[in-house]
């Protein structure tokens, strides 16, 4: 009880600072608590963010995959979203009714969503073009109306029943968040079409309602598709904006294009959209050859979801294809987050260097101040072990406060971090909490233990008569 009343009294005694300890600890507290909680949830925030910028896995048939391998070609494809600019037609085909199958594989709850794509160049007639308006006019002479351009036949927005019973909605409206669209998107097996700006520019479609210099059609209008003797009018429901070369496409429902190019239940590429595991040495090393992994780290790869797993599982389940990853997504993620990582656990380390230093310094001044009454304990029978205890315990008392309180402060900066940064909250997990408090028990030890030593050095008699 006299040990509890002594700990319970020091709170009155030397207030500044006992404050300024609870102050320092709270910072630090804050600081910790808030950079890991953002490191252990940075992984996920991160991977939903770069997903929103398109896939992150391509499937193709093996043959493409080989002339992308022996010719180079795959970062051409990968720098455009739908691979719409190259310059000729694919010759090798999957079946777009396997690409359901998607869903099916170990990790097909991370599999988000995914549009498979058959690319083809067909002649392209702008039907009605207007040559007038309000104030202006133009000759259809300087604005050609058909030409031979890159359509892609697609899923927008299709609904899908699952093998299991369940639906899911996938399509490519959900891999173009970065897309600026004037109109909306057409829907699945319908005779619906978007167009690129600049394709849209160069046969005379546009979704403005004023025109200076161009031959234009309201969106609205309609383009027709011709291969052969067949043809089929499409009618503009968007005018987009990818940003890219994929400006000077056109896109449409899968059925039709296969309908008009007689390519039946054919695809020559699915692009798929999932949440993946930053890729590590392991993965690295499966990408390269799964077959060089010994047991358990095929075990530990296989049940992990690295995007090279994931391709692995997707080549599982359709026949004939070869998924890869795309590496600049991937390698774009794993720099991302190791950077942000180390930055934030730097911080943190940093954060506890302070306050170990601000926590000795005002340790050192306590017990200067104190030195009288510390020297009467002790020449009243108190042993250094007892009073270097007394001691302790006052610090790890305020300190604990602090921590509370910190670990509460950096639990709403960790959250603000997550608002302003990923736009959603930050996952708090119970590990942080508890690592924070080693980490804050393990600093004020050893800061509190380099200050107590000075206890062993009073003597009493010499303290008490002043000298």
């Amino acid at each position: 009880m006299f040990f509890l009343r002594m700990i319970a009294r020091s709170f009155t005694r030397q207030l500044r600072r006992r404050l300024l300890i609870a102050l320092t600890v709270c910072l630090s507290a804050t600081v910790s608590v808030s950079m890991l909680g953002v490191v252990f949830d940075v992984g996920d925030k991160l991977n939903a963010e770069l997903s929103t910028y398109g896939s992150n896995i391509t499937v193709q048939p093996k043959s493409d995959a080989v002339v992308s391998d022996l010719y180079n070609t795959e970062g051409s494809d990968a720098g455009t979203s739908g691979g719409s600019a190259s310059a000729s037609d694919p010759t090798s085909f999957l079946k777009e009714s396997d690409a359901a199958k998607i869903k099916t594989i170990f990790w097909a709850f991370n599999i988000t969503n995914f549009a498979p794509e058959l690319n083809q160049h067909v002649t392209a007639i702008n039907t009605k073009p207007v040559t007038e308006g309000n104030g202006w006019s133009v000759s259809l002479a300087d604005y050609p109306t058909k030409k031979n351009v890159p359509v892609v036949g697609t899923w927008f927005n299709k609904k899908l029943k699952l093998p299991s019973g369940e639906t899911t909605v996938v399509g490519v409206e959900g891999m173009r968040s970065w897309w600026t669209l004037q109109g909306r998107w057409p829907k699945d097996g319908t005779k619906e079409a978007i167009i690129g700006k600049d394709l849209a520019k160069s046969l005379g479609v546009n979704a403005g309602q004023s025109h200076e210099d161009e031959a234009a059609v309201q969106v609205g209008g309609t383009v027709s598709l011709m291969r052969g003797d067949k043809s089929i009018d499409f009618k503009i429901v968007g005018v987009y904006d990818s940003g890219d070369d994929d400006n000077s496409a056109m896109y449409v429902s899968s059925n039709q294009l296969q309908d008009l190019t007689d390519l039946p239940d054919s695809v020559n590429k699915i692009e798929v959209k999932a949440l993946t595991t930053p890729e590590n040495d392991l993965a690295r090393k499966a990408a390269k050859n799964p077959a060089a992994l010994s047991q358990d780290e095929w075990e530990t790869w296989y049940c992990t979801a690295y995007p090279s797993s994931i391709a692995y599982q997707i080549e599982e389940v359709i026949p004939g294809a070869v998924a890869k990853q795309v590496r600049q997504v991937a390698a774009l993620q794993g720099n991302v987050l190791q950077k942000t990582q180390a930055v934030m656990i730097l911080m943190t380390v940093l954060s506890l260097i302070a306050a170990a230093v601000a926590v000795a310094n005002l340790m050192v001044a306590s017990i200067g101040e104190r030195s009288a009454e510390l020297a009467l304990l002790k020449a009243i029978g108190a042993t250094d072990g007892a009073v270097s205890r007394l001691m302790m315990a006052e610090t790890a008392a305020i300190s604990l406060l602090g921590a509370v309180v910190g670990a509460g402060l950096g639990s709403g900066v960790a959250q603000l971090i997550g608002h302003v940064v990923f736009g959603s909250g930050i996952t708090m997990r119970p590990m942080v909490f508890v690592l924070v408090f080693v980490l804050l028990a393990v600093t004020v030890l050893l800061a509190s233990a380099s200050s107590i030593r000075s206890i062993l050095s009073l003597k009493p008699a010499e303290v008490l008569h002043g000298r």
